[in-house]
């Protein structure tokens, strides 16, 4: 089973995803429309995504919804 992480910022309106542990040698890479790609720097394999200038409701990704406790903060 794969754990997902899930970090969101609404200060900053910065939503980050790592299907796999962060790295210290990760590079980022920039796939336009402001969604970053995580890569790991020695095998280039996709480890995590992060997207500016996120807001609930946003249709650059669909099918997510985030939880903090028990309310639901996005869904989209």
């Amino acid at each position: 089973m794969v754990q997902i992480k899930v970090f969101y910022e609404p200060e900053t309106e910065l939503l980050t995803i790592f299907w796999q542990s962060p790295r210290p040698n990760q590079i980022a890479t920039e796939l336009g429309n402001d969604i970053i790609l995580f890569k790991d720097g020695d095998t280039h394999e996709p480890i995590g995504i992060e997207v500016l200038s996120y807001r609930p409701g946003d249709d650059r990704i669909s099918g997510i919804s985030l939880e903090l406790g028990q309310q639901n903060l996005v869904k989209t």
